[in-house]
C-alpha cells in the first residue's frame, strides 16, 4: 500500500514538471508576437523601414503560424509528441540566437519564420503530451495553460520595454534563451519517450495547405494596398482563392482546416468569428500604442513598457475573478459587460494625443484590459461548453487559428492606418476602425449567450 502511495505521489509531482516544461513552451508564441512592438520603433530606424515593412514583419509571423500550427499537430500526432516538442524547442534556440546578428530585413525575416515554425510546433504538441501523460483534471490544466499564453502575451510590452533600454532590440530575443534551456532541461528529464506509432500514415494535404497560405497571404496584400485605392484584382483572387479552399477542404477525408467543423456548428462558428473580432482589438492597440508612446509623446522605452503594464495586469487580474463570476452567473451578463467595457475603453482612445499624460493612458489601458480579461477567458469556456470531449483537439487547434487571424488583421488595420507615419490624425483613423469592430461584436454576444445560463449545453 505505501508502495502504491509512493507512486501516485511520484506521478504527481511528475505531472508538475511536465506541466511546467509545456507552460515554459506555450508562452513563448504569443510572447514573442508582442515583445517586438515596443522595439518597432528602433528596428524601423535601424533597417530604414517603412509601415508596409513593419505590418509584414509582424504578419508573416503570424502567417506562418496558422499555417503550422494545424500542419505540426498533425504531424505529432504521428511522429511523436516530445520529438516535435523538442525538435520546435531547438528552432527557437536557433532564431533566437541569429535573428540578433541580422544585417537586414530579409534575414531577420527568415530568422522570424524560423522562430514562428518553432514556437507553433509547441502548443498541438504540448497539448498532445498532457492528454497523454496527465490523468486527472485535464480540461482544467489545458484551460490554464490557454489564460497563461494569453496573459503572456500581455506583459510582452512591458518585458522588451524594461529590456530594449539595457541591449537593444536584440534583446527581444536573448530573453527567450533562459525560458528555453529550463523549458528543454525539463522536457528530456520528465515528458515520457514517445510510444511508437502503429496507426495510419500521415496524409499530407498538400492542396489544403497551399490555397491556404496563398488565401491569407492574398487577402494581407489586399489589405495593406488599400492605401492606393481599391485593388479590385487582388480583391477577386482572395475570394476565388477562399472559395476554392473551402469546396476542397470540405470533400478532403482528412483535411488540413476542418471547413465541416464550421459548417455542421453555426453557433461555435460565430465564437470564432467573435474570438477572431475581440482579438483584432487587442492585438491592434498592443501594436499602435507603444509606438505612439515613444514616437509622439516622447517617453522612452521603459516608460512605454510600463505603461502597457497597466494592460496586462488588469486582463490578468480580471481573468480568475470572470471565471468564478462565469461559474455562478452563467456566461450571458459577464460577456455582455466584457463588451460594453471594451467600447467604452476602445472610444475613450479619443481623448489619447500628444500631450497626454502616462497615467490617463493607464487608465485607458486599465479599462480595456478589464473587458479582455473577461472576454478572453469567457469566449474560450463557451466554446469548450459547446463541444464534446472528442472534439476538444479541433476546437482548440482553431481557436488558435482564429487568434492568428485576427492577428493579421490587426497587423493590416496597422499598417493601413500608419501608412502616412505615426500620428494623432491616423490615430485616430485607427480608433475609428476599432470602435466599428467593438460595435459589432455586442449583436454576436448577444447571440452566442442566449442558449441558456451555461450559455451552452454542457458534455
Amino acid at each position: 500500500m505505501n508502495g502504491e502511495n509512493r507512486m501516485i505521489k511520484g506521478n504527481k509531482k511528475q505531472e508538475k514538471w511536465i506541466i511546467l516544461a509545456i507552460a515554459l513552451g506555450v508562452i513563448l508564441n504569443p510572447l514573442n508576437t508582442t515583445m517586438i512592438t515596443v522595439a518597432l520603433p528602433s528596428i524601423q530606424k535601424e533597417f530604414q523601414l517603412n509601415t508596409t515593412d513593419i505590418s509584414w514583419l509582424i504578419a508573416s509571423y503570424f502567417i506562418i503560424s496558422a499555417i503550422f500550427t494545424p500542419l505540426i499537430g498533425k504531424l505529432s500526432d504521428t511522429y511523436g509528441r516530445k520529438n516535435i516538442y523538442l525538435i520546435g524547442m531547438a528552432l527557437v534556440v536557433i532564431s533566437s540566437i541569429l535573428a540578433p546578428l541580422s544585417p537586414n530585413m530579409p534575414v531577420l525575416l527568415a530568422m522570424r519564420g524560423i522562430q514562428a515554425i518553432g514556437t507553433s510546433a509547441l502548443l498541438p504538441a504540448g497539448i498532445g503530451i498532457i492528454r497523454n501523460t496527465i490523468q486527472n483534471k485535464q480540461n482544467r490544466v489545458i484551460g490554464t495553460l490557454s489564460v497563461f499564453a494569453t496573459t503572456s502575451a500581455a506583459f510582452g510590452p512591458t518585458i522588451s520595454g524594461l529590456l530594449i533600454q539595457f541591449g537593444g532590440w536584440p534583446v527581444i530575443f536573448y530573453v527567450n534563451l533562459p525560458v528555453l534551456a529550463v523549458g528543454i532541461v525539463l522536457a528530456i528529464l520528465f515528458i515520457p519517450k514517445d510510444e511508437k506509432n502503429t496507426g495510419k500514415k500521415f496524409k499530407w494535404d498538400f492542396g489544403g495547405i497551399i490555397l491556404f497560405s496563398l488565401l491569407i497571404t492574398c487577402w494581407m496584400v489586399f489589405l495593406l494596398s488599400l492605401e492606393d485605392g481599391l485593388q479590385i484584382g487582388i480583391f477577386i483572387l482572395a475570394i476565388v482563392l477562399t472559395v476554392l479552399f473551402f469546396v476542397f477542404e470540405k470533400k478532403k477525408e482528412d483535411p488540413f482546416i476542418n471547413v465541416n467543423f464550421f459548417q455542421k456548428n453555426s453557433n461555435i462558428t460565430l465564437i470564432y468569428v467573435q474570438y477572431i473580432l475581440s482579438t483584432v482589438i487587442f492585438f491592434a492597440i498592443l501594436l499602435s500604442l507603444p509606438t505612439y508612446l515613444q514616437s509622439i509623446i516622447g517617453v522612452g522605452s521603459d516608460s512605454a513598457g510600463l505603461t502597457m503594464l497597466s494592460l496586462s495586469i488588469f486582463a490578468m487580474v480580471t481573468t480568475p475573478i470572470a471565471t468564478r463570476w462565469m461559474e455562478k452567473a452563467g456566461f450571458r451578463i459577464p460577456l455582455l459587460f466584457s463588451g460594453l467595457t471594451g467600447l467604452i475603453g476602445v472610444t475613450l482612445l479619443f481623448t489619447i494625443q500628444y500631450d497626454s499624460p502616462l497615467y490617463w493612458v493607464a487608465v485607458v489601458l486599465a479599462i480595456f484590459g478589464i473587458s479582455n480579461g473577461v472576454q478572453n477567458i469567457g469566449l474560450q469556456n463557451l466554446l469548450y461548453s459547446f463541444i464534446h470531449a472528442s472534439e476538444s483537439g479541433i476546437a482548440s487547434g482553431l481557436l488558435m487559428t482564429s487568434r492568428f487571424i485576427g492577428n493579421i488583421l490587426a497587423s493590416s488595420i496597422y499598417g493601413l492606418a500608419f501608412a502616412t507615419g505615426m500620428n494623432d490624425g491616423n490615430m485616430n483613423t485607427m480608433v475609428i476602425v476599432l470602435v466599428v469592430v467593438a460595435v459589432v461584436l455586442l449583436p454576436g454576444m448577444i447571440y452566442v449567450t442566449s442558449y441558456g445560463r451555461a450559455g451552452g449545453r454542457e458534455r
